[in-house]
């Protein structure tokens, strides 16, 4: 039964990766928006002609106020899909696809296997009942271990899917998700492939569980009551609501963490955030606060579809495999 676990939601999480993979990119894009912004200086003439009275006061760039430029307008995430496909084309859209195959192999397989062995093992015998604190409990514990197994590919996951933006020169132009991780680990040492790891595992245990438990819930909730009986109505409409829960809870984390994986340190320069918290700090001060939400549209269009075609997909799974 605990191996069922790991190959039921291994497949059903590739799938899903595999079919939301242009919308995941889109909000990587888009959380980069804005980081590393040019500050706007001022330029200051000083214009001496040839005839001019003295004049007791003399005027300093310092007594010159010139407004600072409006910032940058946000692309919204239809804009950011079409400026992708014009200037690095169709295929674009998929960049970094290897990576999230070999991510969803490590991190969610794991955790959905976790999580079914924690479900197993915590629900009562007798009446079958697995309460929502266990259900929040488990999700924090596989999610958890499933983002350590997982990091390596999903940094080399962001670079992949960030480096369409950045100009030509300084481009990684990585061939695969094993080239990626190879050279992160020849030029930056190994543990630059653990970069964000905190980061990740706080996503991970607040993804998984207001993803699983919330789908535990939500599907309990509709069929206790009546509304609709145990098909796929029920897994579509429990899975929407476990999917915005997750982008909701996840969407300020996933943020920090994109910049931190895909920030370039270069040797003998300090790299240009410390740490996660330093990385929300800076980003808060020169962004704002809702900088943390950055990319939340294309984050719940993807979260949305993603935990969908998940859980659609393991429950079918499921019923493939109910008898072996």
């Amino acid at each position: 039964m605990g191996v069922k676990g790991f190959v039921e939601g291994g497949i059903a999480s590739i799938v899903a990766g595999c079919s939301t993979h242009p919308l995941d990119l889109i909000k990587v894009r888009m959380q980069l928006q804005g980081e590393n912004a040019p500050k706007p200086t001022a330029q200051f003439h000083t214009l001496r002609p040839a005839l001019a009275f003295h004049s007791p006061h003399v005027i300093s760039p310092a007594d010159i106020h010139i407004p600072a430029p409006p910032p940058p307008p946000r692309v919204g995430p239809i804009a950011v899909g079409i400026k992708i496909v014009q200037q690095e084309g169709v295929a674009a859209l998929f960049s970094g696809v290897s990576a999230t195959v070999l991510r969803q192999t490590l991190y969610s397989t794991t955790r959905m296997g976790l999580y079914d062995i924690l479900k197993q093992k915590w629900t009562d015998k007798d009446t079958g009942i697995f309460p929502l604190p266990m259900k929040i409990a488990s999700g924090l514990i596989a999610g958890g271990i499933g983002a350590a197994v997982g990091n390596p590919a999903d940094v080399a996951m962001v670079r992949m899917q960030a480096d369409g933006r950045l100009p030509l020169a300084q481009r990684r132009n990585y061939n695969s998700v094993f080239d990626a991780i190879t050279r992160m680990a020849k030029q930056e040492g190994v543990t630059s492939l653990w970069r964000g790891s905190s980061l990740t595992v706080n996503r991970a245990m607040l993804v998984t569980a207001s993803q699983l438990a919330s789908y535990d819930q939500f599907k309990e909730m509709i069929l206790e009551k009546g509304i609709m009986k145990d098909g796929l109505g029920t897994h579509v409409t429990a899975s929407f609501a476990a999917g915005f829960v997750a982008a909701v809870a996840s969407n300020p984390v996933d943020v920090i963490k994109t910049r931190v994986m895909n920030m370039k340190v270069e040797a003998g320069e300090a790299p240009p955030y410390a740490g996660a918290l330093d990385c929300a700090i800076k980003t808060v001060r020169s962004e704002g606060p809702m900088a943390l939400y950055k990319g939340f549209i294309p984050t719940i269009s993807r979260q949305g579809p993603f935990t969908v075609v998940l859980f659609v997909t393991l429950e079918q799974v499921r019923k493939l495999l109910r008898d072996l």
